[in-house]
């Protein structure tokens, strides 16, 4: 019996601590972006709140709802402008 409580203990910490290790890589990207200035696709879309896709599916010539939002592209990369994101959520709070 003990032996069991053992193996229990020991598995409900691993996933304690994967959780915490997860929250942490989480944490630690999110200050990584914290003072770009250029964000990428992932990053523009979580400062957001909405999914990479929905940026991804705007940005191509024939998207049937263009993503409001004018990307920088450099050496290959989508990437989009802090300051451009805040003054989108800006106009958004307005709207309202």
């Amino acid at each position: 019996m003990i032996a069991n409580n053992s193996s229990s203990s020991s598995k409900k910490q691993a996933t304690d601590l994967q959780a915490v290790l997860s929250e942490l890589r989480d944490l630690r990207a999110e200050l990584r972006t914290s003072q770009r200035r250029l964000l990428p696709v992932e990053a523009a879309a979580a400062y957001l709140g909405i999914s990479p896709k929905t940026i991804r599916n705007g940005l191509g010539p024939r998207a049937v709802k263009p993503f409001p939002i004018k990307p920088v592209r450099l050496a290959g990369r989508v990437l989009f402008r802090r300051e451009d994101l805040d003054s989108y959520i800006d106009g958004l709070e307005a709207a309202e």
